[in-house]
């Protein structure tokens, strides 16, 4: 098993790092060494070692990594705003030069690497470009998690056609009940279903006990190994 995912969703706020911890949790749980990367973070707060973003910190700790907070978050702001303009405020820019770095030093120390965008698929993060073109140049196929609310249709068929135009593979999407009250949710999982050119790799109940294990619980952890391995 080598090379990673990149997990993506339709909007701010519809499970991204809930469900990135639920697929480390769940390939850890299969053997391999598993290892995270939060390549930019907006919304964090002072600690004596710098800045952290929880995103960050549940990435890490799902995945027992040790590399230090710098290499698994190269980019941290403490405004929860556009990352772009978070770094412009910080006198900082963006590079993925230096996010490369960072993934590779990941990647040699782990058999496989989850890394967790920020925000949506387009949101920008600088001159070299936004969040599409990070996994694209990266080269990571993409898990789209999609927020079951009202308006999540429309999200995840532009995101997945996006996705495509920036030249990277789907490789399968999780639904996150976002709504517990969402109206008519089995027949929008079902349009889901056959309208998204990828297979569907879990939906994610509201959990009273939001942990990693027990959102691997609910994902085909068996179809996420597989993707990896071919």
């Amino acid at each position: 098993m080598s090379g990673g995912l990149f997990v993506t969703g339709t909007d701010t706020d519809c499970g991204k790092t809930v469900v990135a911890c639920g697929i480390v949790a769940a390939l850890r749980a299969r053997g391999p060494r598993v290892g995270v990367l939060k390549p930019v973070a907006a919304g964090a707060w002072e600690t004596p070692g710098g800045l952290r973003n929880q995103d960050a910190l549940d990435l890490a700790a799902a995945s027992g990594s040790d590399l230090p907070y710098a290499v698994v978050n190269p980019f941290v702001y403490a405004p929860p705003i556009a990352p772009h303009i978070a770094a412009a405020q910080a006198g900082e820019v963006i590079r993925f030069a230096l996010l490369r770095e960072a993934f590779e030093r990941v990647r040699a120390a782990s058999d496989v690497v989850v890394v967790e965008g920020a925000g949506g698929w387009r949101v920008p993060l600088g001159p070299d470009g936004d969040v599409a073109d990070l996994a694209a140049a990266l080269g990571l196929p993409v898990v789209l998690v999609v927020g079951l609310r009202l308006g999540c249709l429309s999200h995840a068929l532009l995101t997945a056609e996006s996705i495509a135009r920036a030249g990277c593979r789907l490789a399968g999407w999780v639904a996150n009940t976002v709504d517990p009250t969402m109206a008519v949710r089995e027949e929008n999982l079902a349009t889901l279903r056959a309208r998204l050119p990828a297979p569907c790799l879990g939906v994610v109940p509201r959990l009273d006990d939001v942990t990693p294990a027990a959102v691997a619980a609910w994902l085909d952890s068996e179809a996420i190994a597989r993707w990896l391995a071919a």
